[in-house]
């Protein structure tokens, strides 16, 4: 099994105690993440796969990442316990954070994509599940920052509280230097998104808003409650193809997917993916209405 580097493991054993543990987690995309225990807490770490075709862009993506959680810390918009340290290694740049308890939403929503979702147990809990998200978005919001990669993969769910990880694509104020935004995954990428990446070339970097965030945060609970994809393509069709799609404002109706009726659920996501950004509710207020919706 590939360990971590050893420059990060070394300093964490310093700086915890040891023994320590790693299992890795993921290894895709050029990069590898893994849990590290440690005697004092849990970790996870990042860091680049070197030789890989996108190790150079990997590395810079980590370095950014590390950059834009000093930044939110110090607006408060990220936990200061959350990050935990980062460094460079002799194959390209790692990250530690604090492990954050939780299942990616699309394994969290199981229960609700069929029929017997619908009881009185489960719909107050999907209303507290967005309603957290929302939250913790309108945080990353009220500091001028898009997390700008909202999608399933990157939100955790641990009973009714709402993780957000990832924010190496993050979209901040008075941005120098950085890795070029070109969208994120493709199917929660926001209609404006969309359209900026089709009309732009490769290195031209897309100032993400918090508005694409919420597009993201109502295709993926569109996405991981009725268990079809928010705008409608083939498989087989490319990137380009589907972000058109995006861009056009193809969007499935939700009538035509969802397991079953809940209009307050359904009233939230629709808003949340009108096609236009200035129709869309802030995060505050997706958070407000949610809040209304349970009582």
């Amino acid at each position: 099994m590939t360990a971590p580097p050893r420059e990060a493991m070394g300093l964490l054993t310093e700086r915890f105690g040891s023994p320590v543990t790693a299992d890795l987690l993921s290894d895709r995309r050029g990069s590898r993440t893994w849990k590290v225990v440690t005697p004092a807490v849990p970790l996870a770490v990042k860091a680049n796969v070197p030789g890989q075709d996108r190790a150079r862009d990997k590395a810079a993506e980590l370095e950014q990442e590390d950059q834009h959680l000093l930044h939110l810390t110090k607006v408060s918009a990220v936990e200061p316990s959350y990050r935990v340290d980062a460094g460079p290694w002799e194959g390209g740049q790692w990250l530690a954070v604090r492990w954050l308890d939780g299942v990616p939403l699309w394994h969290a929503l199981a229960l609700a994509r069929g029929p017997e979702g619908n009881r009185p147990s489960v719909r107050p809990w999907l209303l507290a599940i967005a309603r957290s998200w929302a939250q913790r978005l309108a945080g990353l919001h009220a500091a001028g920052w898009a997390h700008a990669d909202v999608q399933p993969t990157n939100t955790l769910v641990d009973a009714e509280t709402v993780h957000l990880i990832d924010y190496a694509l993050a979209c901040g104020p008075a941005e120098g230097r950085r890795v070029p935004y070109r969208g994120a995954l493709t199917h929660t990428t926001a209609p404006e998104v969309a359209d900026a990446v089709l009309s732009t070339s490769a290195d031209t970097h897309i100032q993400a808003r918090p508005e694409a965030d919420v597009w993201g945060l109502g295709a993926s609970l569109f996405w991981c409650w009725t268990g079809q994809r928010p705008v409608a393509y083939e498989d087989t069709v490319d990137r380009m193809a589907k972000l058109q799609a995006i861009a056009r404002g193809r969007t499935v109706p939700l009538d035509n997917v969802r397991p079953w009726a809940f209009p307050a659920f359904e009233r939230i996501i629709t808003a949340c993916m009108a096609t236009a950004p200035d129709q869309r509710p802030s995060t505050a207020q997706v958070a407000a209405g949610l809040t209304e919706a349970d009582q």
